[in-house]
Order: structure tokens, then C-alpha cells, then sequence
């Protein structure tokens, strides 16, 4: 059998290929992380090759690193499998994308409400950040906006987001100019959003970069605000729109395409009964959600 504290040294420092970043994770000096690797190779043989720049695995060190990995998802399984006779206690963590994490904010917390014994953690996060933050193990499934192709993570469809232009209440939007005349609130995935979005509407225009801008707000909840305060138009996901409370200040003359999120989690590793009970009452949610949007909406103009 091997320490726990030598396998966590080891697993660091192929993770990060480097002494002093592992020891610095661990919170342990770089002595000690370096004696818990010496005692490895007093069994194993070499496990690493020390260059001045980076770490090297031996295949020794290939094949314990399988190992270790083998073990952890081992602990896991078992883990979930000790924690599946009460789906109503324990922790589950998930990652999102703003513009859908908004609209699953509130039935989180009601959710949580209902069940004391849930303890929910919920980050809002970009997609590359989710993937890794699952690779790291921090959350039990994420949600992202592109179907991974990575074969460590298992992925299914979990709702589907609709890209809008939102101009302030009154605006209207015919042709390019009058989003000149407007300008743009941009935001961290603006321009993106916009160039997939009005390239479809107005073909041949200039490009997004070309257009005025207004505002740059990197917090997805205050972005409408710039907007319903008559500064520019924007392009967001409807999620972000319909969680916008002064929603009579701000008009969607134009929207998208549906497109699919994706529910992402490591393929190796199923859910816990605490993590299936939340994602199936989250899947509900958007339901209904979807479901009842329209009652209270005007009919936009389609791309």
C-alpha cells in the first residue's frame, strides 16, 4: 500500500510538472513533496526524469500514474454508491454558463428551500473553464454551449438557448444603420454572439467590429441595464433576457436559431443520487420555462 499524502504528491506533480507548483497546491514545502516522491521510487524505481524546465514521466511512472487514477475513480464509485440511499442529503456542485445559470438561480434556491439537507454550489463559468474545472473534479456536471468532443466526458442534451438582439424599448432595427445609430454594449462573448446572430440578418455587412461602441460590461446580469437605459443594443442568450427584471424598458426586435446546451460530466464516473435528483428537477424547470415564455412575450422577428 502507498500513503495517501505520497499518491496526492505524485498526482500534483504530473499535473503541474513542477515541484514548486505542486508544493504550493498542497500547501507543503517543495522538501516534502520531493521526500514523498523519493519513498515512491523506493519502491517503484525512477518515476521521473528531473530537467531543469520540466518534469518527464518515466514508463514507470506512466503506469503508476494509471494506477493512482484507477484508484481514485475507484473511491468514487464507491463514494456514490455508499451516497445513493438519500438523494435529499449531501453536497452537488455544478458549473454554468451565465446567461442559463441566471434562469436556474432562483429554482436552485428553491430547491435547496425545499431540501435542508442540499447543500448546492453553483459558478457561473465560460465553457473552457467548466470542462476543466470537471477534469479537476470541483463539480459534479457542468452545463456548456458546445458539445465536447473529449471521450472523458459524457454529454446529452439539457435545454436549448436562443441568441437575441435586444434594443431599447421603442428602437427599431431594419437594416444595418439603425445598429449604427444604436451602437453596441459589448460583453465578454458580444461580439461572437453578434456576428453569428445579425451575419444571418444582414448578409455583407461590415462585421461587428465595425459598429460604434457604447458600453463593455463583463457581469452577465448587468448588461440589459446599459441597454434599458437607452445607451446601445446588445446580443445575448434569452436566458439572460427573460431574468432582466425591468423587461418593459428593453424590446428583442430580432432572434436566433435555437441551439442545444449541453449537460456535461465525467464519463467515467456516474452521478451521485444527490446530483441526479438536482439535474432531474432542473430539467423540470427549463421545461416549464419554455414551456410558458411566450405567454408574456411580444413575436420577434426571426433570423
Amino acid at each position: 500500500m502507498f500513503s495517501p499524502q505520497w499518491i496526492q504528491s505524485f498526482l500534483n506533480l504530473a499535473d503541474t510538472g513542477s515541484f514548486t507548483r505542486a508544493a504550493d497546491r498542497l500547501g507543503l514545502t517543495q522538501a516534502a513533496v520531493s521526500q514523498h516522491v523519493r519513498q515512491l521510487e523506493t519502491k517503484l524505481g525512477p518515476l521521473l526524469i528531473r530537467r531543469p524546465r520540466a518534469l518527464e514521466l518515466t514508463p514507470a511512472g506512466r503506469a503508476f500514474l494509471d494506477y493512482c487514477n484507477e484508484v481514485e475513480q475507484a473511491e468514487r464509485r464507491l463514494g456514490v454508491r455508499l451516497a445513493d440511499a438519500d438523494a435529499l442529503h449531501g453536497e452537488v456542485g455544478l458549473t454554468t454558463p451565465g446567461s442559463v445559470g441566471l434562469a436556474l438561480h432562483l429554482p436552485l434556491l428553491a430547491l435547496q428551500a425545499k431540501n435542508p439537507g442540499l447543500v448546492i454550489r453553483h459558478r457561473f463559468a465560460p465553457d473552457q473553464e467548466i470542462l476543466e474545472a470537471l477534469l479537476d473534479k470541483e463539480y459534479d456536471f457542468g452545463i456548456v454551449t458546445l458539445r465536447p468532443d473529449d471521450p472523458r466526458f459524457a454529454a446529452s442534451e439539457f435545454a436549448e438557448e436562443v441568441l437575441e438582439l435586444v434594443v431599447p424599448a421603442g428602437s427599431r432595427v431594419e437594416e444595418w444603420e439603425d445598429l449604427v445609430r444604436l451602437g453596441f454594449i459589448e460583453h465578454p462573448d458580444g461580439p461572437a454572439m453578434a456576428t453569428r446572430l445579425l451575419g444571418r440578418c444582414f448578409p455583407g455587412n461590415p462585421g461587428v467590429r465595425s459598429l460604434p461602441r457604447h458600453g463593455y460590461i463583463n457581469q452577465i446580469g448587468l448588461i440589459l441595464d446599459s441597454v434599458a437605459s437607452g445607451l446601445g443594443f446588445t446580443v445575448i442568450p434569452r436566458h439572460a433576457r427573460l431574468s432582466f427584471a425591468n423587461a418593459e424598458a428593453i424590446s428583442v426586435p430580432i432572434s436566433g436559431e435555437p441551439y442545444p446546451l449541453w449537460l456535461v460530466h465525467r464519463a467515467e464516473w456516474p452521478l451521485s443520487a444527490c446530483a441526479g435528483y438536482v439535474l432531474e428537477q432542473l430539467r423540470q424547470d427549463m421545461l416549464a420555462l419554455k414551456n410558458a415564455r411566450f405567454a408574456s412575450e411580444p413575436t420577434p422577428r426571426d433570423s
